[in-house]
């Protein structure tokens, strides 16, 4: 019988092994799902990763929370100012992949694993308007200075090798922000971002300029590290493969990068200028009537179309701060059009009224353009765009696809075919994309005044104690990863 007992006591334990192999999570994907959170690490910028009114905003933000929400978990966002100290994270395993506007390059591929491309991006070589600019690398003659591990790095690297005389300084501390500010005050002579970063910058300091165009456009791309199992990877390739097909990154484009046009540096100059000059004596009636409006949208949309002049007359009869027609004035109760309050008043609530009667089928966050289009050339066009956009085998409720079709009701051929006829719909669409623009300016000069406010309220508090805030759980995550291994 002992032979037998033997053979079922080893039966047993084989079954019982096999049974805890069976929970032990045997890949990368189930230990994230275990855990039920993925760890993302990204860079603070106006691209990846920002906050706003307490709100996190960002292209790779909004990628990787929908890529939470796929695999059921949560989203663990691990926020860096530099590319080093992301690289860092990654290469430690304290991060399951890294989202931040990262460019694919030989180097890379040889330490990381990418997922697919999603959008390219073309390296500058930035400096101060108005000072010597470089027509070559050879031409520098100053301080460059990049941020440490940055393409920009990666890049002067490999020309470092065919201009031996080319001397740079890869700066661990800064990121593209902090350059891009130093270079606009004139603290440094030279840096390297991507276009995406310059172009959103150039709103705030206009003072940059672009010199060179580094290389031919490079893809961005998540990176992982380097593992035999490649469930994560799979997934991350299962996932852009559906956000393509959806259409959700062509909507992540439009609303990212969709309206940054061409910059104007006398137009950005001259708006930052009355931002601080006119702005200040409108600003409470902006915030007082702007309902459930964020009042910075209101005043990018009185700028656009007055300049924030009271006065402000057009050859066709409009008039004043919100540059409001009679006929619409007269529905909003408005009286004196060139009033300052009860124009913004009226504008706001005008703009309430489309912003209501946009279609349900379009999202939410979309509503806005489509009813600053009709508050531009009036409800009836906008839904013939929208027609129209359906007719031609596009969606109707993407403002990406109808913006494109707005200049076609200006063109017989196609605004014969509906219902209101003939519309300035290119004018439209540009009214919208400088709208964007002014809005987003103005989102960061409020947000640098805060931040102005609070560094002000501190220096006056610092002779008293001061009690320690509770931690943001962007901090305790950054805490709990970053420390766990000091421990």
């Amino acid at each position: 019988m002992r032979p037998i007992v033997r053979l079922l006591l080893a039966v047993t334990m084989t079954l019982a092994l096999a049974s805890c192999d069976f929970h032990t999570p045997s890949s990368q994907l189930e230990q994230i799902r275990q855990r039920g959170e993925i760890r993302v690490g990204t860079l603070y910028g106006p691209t990846s990763y920002y906050q706003r009114d307490d709100t996190a905003l960002g292209y790779d933000y909004e990628l990787a929370q929908s890529f939470a929400d796929w695999l059921g978990v949560k989203l663990t966002i691990v926020p860096v100012n530099t590319s080093a100290e992301l690289v860092g994270l990654l290469e430690r395993g304290k991060l399951d992949l890294a989202a931040a506007a990262i460019v694919v390059t030989p180097e890379r591929r040889a330490l990381f694993r990418f997922g697919p491309g999603f959008y390219q991006v073309s390296p500058k070589l930035v400096y101060r308007n108005g000072t010597r600019r470089p027509r070559s690398l050879a031409d520098i003659d100053g301080q460059l200075v990049v941020a440490q591990g940055s393409t920009g790095d990666d890049l002067l690297k490999a020309y470092g090798k065919q201009h031996p005389t080319l001397s740079w300084r890869a700066d661990a501390r800064m990121d593209t922000e902090d350059l891009l500010k130093a270079v606009a005050k004139g603290e440094i002579d030279y840096t390297i971002v991507q276009d995406t970063v310059l172009a959103r910058t150039q709103r705030y300091y206009p003072e940059l300029a672009e010199a060179l165009t580094l290389s031919d456009n490079q893809t961005v791309a998540w990176a992982m590290n380097r593992l035999p199992d490649d469930s994560l990877y799979a997934s991350v390739i299962d996932f852009f493969g559906q956000r393509f097909m959806d259409g959700a990154i062509a909507k992540l484009d439009e609303k990212y990068f969709g309206h940054v046009q061409n910059f104007d540096f006398v137009d950005t100059r001259t708006f930052l200028r009355r931002a601080k000059e006119r702005l200040p004596r409108y600003q409470s009636l902006f915030k007082q009537h702007a309902l459930d409006i964020d009042w910075r949208l209101l005043a990018a949309i009185s700028y656009q179309e007055s300049h924030w002049d009271p006065n402000a007359r057009s050859y066709t009869g409009v008039r004043g701060m919100m540059m409001l027609t009679e006929n619409t004035a007269k529905a909003m109760g408005v009286k004196d059009r060139t009033h300052p309050e009860e124009s913004i008043e009226g504008g706001a609530r005008y703009l309430k009224l489309m912003m209501d009667k946009v279609p349900d089928s379009v999202p939410e966050d979309e509503k806005v353009w489509f009813a600053l289009t009709a508050y531009n050339i009036g409800y009836g066009h906008m839904m013939d765009a929208r027609r129209l956009t359906k007719l031609l085998g596009k969606d109707p409720d993407s403002w990406g696809d109808v913006k494109e079709v707005l200049p076609l009701l200006q063109q017989s051929r196609w605004h014969s075919k509906v219902r209101y006829g003939y519309a300035r719909g290119g004018e439209a669409r540009n009214y919208v994309n400088n709208v964007r623009q002014y809005y987003q300016s103005l989102l960061w000069l409020d947000n640098e005044q805060q931040k102005a406010r609070r560094l002000e309220a501190l220096d006056e508090d610092d002779s008293e104690p001061v009690s320690q805030a509770a931690p943001s759980p962007i901090a305790e995550a950054v805490s709990r990863i970053t420390g766990a291994e000091q421990g």
